[in-house]
């Protein structure tokens, strides 16, 4: 099933690209609902690269919820940047989801701000259905996230 966020931004495309690409701004955009952290490192990286990045996500930074695989890969479509995330839940509660693709664009608007869009496509089995709707509902929090980060970085 598929969750689908649009929105216009008040800042430049470069901004929004670049703050996709902050790990640091991952976390702030989902907490204080959920916790993102690195495994296997001290700390993330300055910024996302091309590749694979192991992340762990707790709930309210108590509750494991699981580890995820960020694999990340660049394109362009006309004038939308597009980064996607192919990778996925691997572990606890996420690793009921057997199927994950995330794609983030950002698009030059005329007057100077961003175009977001964000689609996710996800599949549990029979579960897909509830987990479709607690991922809805995350995803309109993320949403909000991100206008909030983007807005504090202005």
């Amino acid at each position: 099933m598929r969750v689908l966020l649009r929105f216009e931004i008040d800042a430049y495309p470069d901004e929004v690209w670049a703050m996709l690409h902050d790990p640091l701004a991952l976390g702030q955009v989902v907490a204080p609902l959920l916790t993102v952290e690195p495994v296997g490192h001290r700390r993330f990286p300055p910024t996302w690269t091309p590749g694979d990045h192991l992340v762990r996500l707790r709930l309210f930074g108590l509750v494991p919820v699981g580890d995820q695989n960020i694999r990340l890969s660049t394109s362009r479509r006309g004038g939308a940047r597009i980064l996607e995330d192919s990778g996925g839940p691997i572990s606890g509660a996420l690793g009921i989801l057997t199927g994950w693709r995330h794609r983030m664009a950002v698009s030059p608007l005329p007057d100077g701000r961003t175009l977001y869009r964000d689609r996710l496509d996800i599949s549990a089995g029979w579960l897909t259905p509830v987990v479709w709707l607690g991922t809805w509902a995350l995803w309109q929090y993320r949403g909000i996230g991100i206008r909030r980060v983007i807005a504090s970085r202005r």
